[in-house]
């Protein structure tokens, strides 16, 4: 039995027949010995690109494809890179399934789009990002409240080329959790430096990445 539900794959099925334009890849690096979250990762995708003639997965092993992980810069596995006319920088280390598989299928179709519903004056401001970010929004499946922030950072993600974003379940990297002091989520960290913690509007996120471009350029 497939973790999506036949409704749901239904409605996907029918929304992505509308509204996909251009070829979306999903590279799914994983390890010859895969931990148990891989294989469910795995089914998943091969359930998503079964919705979709423009889905296409990739299987990569993290250490025998090492030149392949260097090339996207995955840092870790398990781990999703998602790739449309171009690589957007947008990673994701975990499942995107429970509260995360909306952000995560309608980060298909905007990546398919090569644009997104961001409002033009948001837009605007983050046209004017010329420094390299780094957004790390750190969630579990089980919070209602991530997806708000996970959505926007694959937006901004979209919208320019100097951001890129990483969406970590910290139930299967604890490790991340400790290392940023992940005590409720979401909590984002932009650049290893500015943080902050719980849902927050796409206009107050804006504005914490304009803040952000007028610090010293960042080198991580």
């Amino acid at each position: 039995m497939g973790l999506i539900s036949e409704g749901d794959k239904k409605r996907l099925s029918g929304l992505f027949e509308r509204q996909f334009k251009d070829e979306v890849r999903l590279l799914f690096f994983t390890q010859e010995n895969e931990c148990p979250i891989c294989s469910e990762i795995r089914g998943l995708l091969d359930e998503v690109a079964g919705l979709s003639s423009k889905i296409k997965v990739e299987i990569y092993d993290f250490l025998k494809d090492n030149e392949k992980a260097k090339e996207y810069k995955i840092a870790r596995v398990p781990a999703i890179a998602v790739i449309g006319k171009r690589d957007y920088g947008i990673r994701i280390y975990g499942l995107p399934y429970g509260y995360e598989f909306r952000p995560f299928t309608e980060l298909l179709l905007d990546i398919s789009k090569g644009s997104t519903d961001l409002s033009m004056e948001n837009k605007k401001k983050l046209a004017s990002i010329n420094k390299d970010t780094h957004i790390q929004v750190f969630v579990l499946l089980t919070c209602p409240y991530c997806p708000v922030v996970t959505r926007s950072a694959f937006k901004f993600a979209i919208e320019n080329p100097h951001v890129r974003v990483d969406m970590t379940d910290i139930q299967i990297f604890p490790n991340l959790g400790q290392k940023y002091h992940v005590e409720g989520t979401p909590k984002t960290v932009i650049n290893e430096k500015t943080d902050f913690s719980g849902a927050i509007s796409e206009d107050l996120f804006v504005q914490q990445l304009m803040v952000i471009q007028r610090e010293p350029t960042y080198y991580g």
